[in-house]
């Protein structure tokens, strides 16, 4: 029997939930419709989210299969901002992943790396459930000089586009022909001016468009074959991420041991980087929640930062203890969440919810990770997959980053913290910053007091 969704949830109201102190517990079917186009769009999407295993495995040593097991408890884990309220496609910290892997191959490999990862995200955790319990998120971020800002988020961009052509070790080297090819198509379809023109009116491609990286993934799964780069063995039946490994070899409580006290020293800087990245994306949510709820009053879609700070700290704890991840758990997927909006943005007829749009793509990825055939034929093409993650994200942080610029001094600013960051890490490149920004700005950096530059883009006049 089919449910009265409008019954059950009036124009103008939110979806009904079970109320579990800050957060909205929701189950599908029952407090929200169930989408099933956004689930098929997420068996499909959960290639990109299994881009991650090459790093796992080159970085930390991991096998293929307790790389895949990380790969599934996060994934569960993505299904928790629906469940506890967010309305929400959460994602990686993407930006993060360069200056996590610079900062654990600063350790030798093996044990040290595991553990400066651990460190590192359970510390992220503890930071970020503080800053969802306080509420003090955007003074931290207040309290933060644009110019580093500015350096943090550009060296995050420039390090992920290092990793993929730097000389020794280069990603782009593993299958340089469709690499080469999926990024200039990737390229294309994202950011020419012609495509994106051409898109606005023609509903094919535009769906096209709104994919995101997967029709890049399809035809670096075609390229691959054709150029000799990789071989695509399909296999039938259901994935088997290896959770006894992972649980007895590399977690703190089992034969690894937990990190020194000194290792979560190590890594504070690297957490106070990687919370900029990640007070951007929140930014980000509610800018785009904003434009999307002028189309759709007949759904609020509320939307906590604290709570969000809570479930970000929540989801890195576990993982930190249970299935440390260079990805991270971060609180968007800037471009499915986008593409779930503009489909809820079409109306109730289309997606009664945004958040059971946002909960049925994660339903969907996580099913995915378990689909043999997925897994087997995207296994093949993984590196390819990674580096157009890499690429694109650089793309976008260099000119996000550039913008957290209010001027010239502080781009400037901005790229030597950038290339401190890049050459020795996340404690440099803060130690630079500060140094530069003091030299440069003097008490004119104290609460109160106005820097008298001229702004370099034109809505900051």
């Amino acid at each position: 029997m089919l449910r009265d969704w409008r019954r059950i949830r009036p124009d103008g109201q939110e979806s009904p939930y079970i109320p579990l102190g800050p957060f909205q517990l929701r189950l599908p079917g029952i407090h929200y419709k169930f989408e099933p186009y956004d689930y098929i769009q997420g068996l499909l999407m959960c290639a990109v989210c299994l881009s991650i295993i090459p790093i796992l495995q080159e970085t930390l040593g991991m096998p293929f299969e307790v790389a895949l097991a990380i790969v599934v408890l996060n994934g569960f884990l993505y299904c928790w901002h629906t469940a506890l309220g967010d309305p929400v496609v959460p994602g990686w910290i993407t930006p993060a992943i360069p200056l996590i892997v610079a900062h654990v191959m600063l350790f030798e490999p093996g044990a040290a790396r595991m553990h400066a990862l651990i460190a590192f995200q359970v510390l992220f955790a503890v930071w970020c459930l503080f800053l969802g319990i306080t509420g003090l998120g955007r003074r931290v971020i207040d309290i933060i000089p644009p110019g580093i800002k500015c350096g943090i988020i550009l060296g995050a961009g420039v390090s992920a586009i290092f990793m993929v052509f730097k000389p020794e070790g280069g990603r782009l080297m593993t299958m340089p022909i469709t690499i080469s090819i999926c990024a200039l198509f990737t390229m294309f379809l994202m950011y020419n001016y012609g495509f994106r023109k051409a898109a606005a009116n023609n509903t094919v491609l535009r769906l096209v468009a709104n994919l995101g990286l997967l029709p890049a993934i399809v035809l670096a799964i075609i390229v691959a074959p054709i150029v000799g780069e990789a071989t695509i063995n399909v296999q039938w039946g259901f994935s088997r991420p290896d959770f006894a490994t992972l649980w007895s070899d590399w977690v703190p409580w089992g034969k690894l041991g937990w990190p020194s006290v000194s290792e979560f020293v190590h890594a504070i800087p690297l957490v106070l980087a990687t919370y900029i990245v990640v007070f951007g994306d929140v930014i980000q949510v509610q800018a785009i929640l904003a434009d999307g709820r002028k189309v759709r009053p007949d759904d609020p879609a509320e939307y906590s930062v604290n709570r969000t700070h809570l479930i970000v700290g929540i989801r890195n704890g576990i993982m930190g203890v249970f299935g440390p991840d260079i990805s991270m758990c971060g609180p968007l997927w800037a471009a499915m969440h986008v593409v779930i909006v503009e489909r809820w943005k079409k109306g109730r007829a289309t997606m009664d919810t945004l958040l059971g749009g946002a909960a049925s793509f994660r339903f969907g990825t996580f099913t995915g990770y378990l689909i043999l055939p997925i897994v087997t034929i995207t296994r093949a093409v993984l590196p390819a997959a990674l580096c157009l993650t890499l690429l694109i994200q650089g793309f976008v942080s260099v000119y996000v980053g550039a913008r957290e610029a209010k001027n010239l001094k502080d781009l400037g600013i901005g790229g030597m913290v950038a290339g401190a960051l890049l050459a020795r890490g996340s404690d440099w490149g803060f130690a630079v910053g500060i140094i530069a920004c003091i030299l440069i700005y003097g008490t004119d950096l104290l609460p109160g007091r106005k820097i008298d530059e001229p702004a370099i883009w034109k809505d900051q006049e």
